[in-house]
């Protein structure tokens, strides 16, 4: 179950970057605009999440801000998911993004 769980969290690292891409190619601008979210924000996620939340990051967080850190980056992808029109998939990203985190903590993941 351990090991499921790891690939879940991994799983959902990547579906918080594809759910920015998503939203940032959905908005109703310009395509310039799309252009610089869809593939900019995407962008933005890996580089904040290998600065600060990946195994070997190079300013890894823990604890408390770790916890902070950890619900805006996974939230980000959530609302974005929502932003885009994806109501019920973002509430199941959210849910299943929620429960894994837990999971992660209690077996010291």
């Amino acid at each position: 179950m351990k090991t499921l769980n790891l690939l879940i969290i991994f799983l959902s690292e990547l579906a918080v970057i594809g759910s920015v891409a998503i939203w940032g190619f959905t908005l109703g601008t310009g395509w310039a605009l799309r252009l610089l979210a869809g593939i900019g924000g995407p962008a933005l996620m890996i580089a904040l999440w290998s600065l600060f939340g990946a195994p070997d990051a190079a300013h890894k967080v823990h604890g408390a801000t770790r916890a902070v850190f950890e619900t805006g980056w996974f939230g980000a992808g959530a609302v974005a998911l929502a932003l885009a029109g994806y109501a019920a998939p973002a509430l199941v990203l959210a849910v299943v993004m929620t429960l894994s985190k837990c999971l992660a903590v209690t077996w010291h993941q």
